[in-house]
């Protein structure tokens, strides 16, 4: 087991893992939040969320200029501040949402480009001023599918053939360059960090945390709302774990499993 003592990472998704689903309160894990503090353990969010709404959100966590990745791996922000497009730097979002208006016409579906903010607000309980935060997007788009199960199987192959992958976050589909992800985004994360070799930890509650899970020497698995299960690929079940409860209340429960606190 590893603890507090070792060069360690955190690697956590937001939205239903540190944070409520529905609130989007962490007071459950501050007690946590405040060790890793003391010992110096970075704490690297990795999000579906965008830089702009990570980067006031480490301020309020107290790790302002922390490396993130954001927009479910299809961004990430290195420890010098550096932001950058994965795999693919030059398909942008404004790239991405063009390629997507071109599928409009065989597919029904509403991307967050469509909306304004009051309109995302309202489906995502944030505020307004979060939900236009929410919509700066650089690398991924987010849409409400609209049509059939079957029309959504040929959309996807569609997207494919457009170099675009799709993945599934707590609420919405997510449309981003194909060979991106959170998995990925995170070993390039690490094989670009100074510094020694730490062992990682990584929290999630959803689908597209699966890769990420994977990617880490140790996975929470937090129980999520979603339909769909966390399946992962690994086999070291011994260094894997399934909480009991959802969003912080999880997150405090998986570092208490694999953390031994000091006395």
């Amino acid at each position: 087991m590893p603890d507090l003592h070792q060069p360690l990472m955190i690697i956590t998704d937001l939205d239903g893992s540190l944070l409520d689903h529905h609130t989007y309160r962490w007071d459950a894990a501050t007690e946590w939040l405040t060790m890793l503090k003391q010992y110096a353990v970075p704490l690297v969010i990795c999000s579906s969320k965008t830089a702009a709404e990570i980067i006031p959100l480490q301020k309020r966590l107290g790790i302002s200029g922390s490396p993130f990745i954001a927009e479910n791996g299809a961004v990430v922000q290195t420890h010098d501040q550096q932001r950058i497009r994965l795999p693919d730097t030059t398909l942008t979002y404004d790239a991405i949402c063009q390629r997507l208006a071109a599928l409009k016409t065989a597919y029904r579906f509403t991307g967050f480009h469509d909306f304004s903010d009051p309109e995302v607000a309202a489906m995502t309980g944030l505020s307004e001023a979060d939900a236009e935060l929410s919509r700066q997007r650089d690398a991924s788009e987010v849409i409400v599918w609209r049509d059939s199960d079957k029309a959504f199987e040929q959309f996807h192959d569609a997207l494919r053939a457009q170099g675009l992958a799709l993945t599934q976050g707590g609420r919405f589909w997510h449309v981003m360059p194909a060979g991106s992800g959170k998995g990925e985004a995170l070993r390039w994360l690490l094989a670009h960090s100074p510094g020694e070799a730490r062992v990682t930890i990584g929290l999630g509650d959803g689908p597209n945390d699966a890769p990420m899970l994977d990617a880490v020497d140790y996975a929470v698995v937090i129980k999520g709302y979603s339909k769909t299960p966390v399946t992962l690929s690994r086999s070291d079940q011994q260094q894997i774990y399934h909480t009991a409860h959802h969003g912080p209340e999880g997150w405090r429960e998986g570092l208490d499993y694999f953390l031994t606190q000091p006395q």
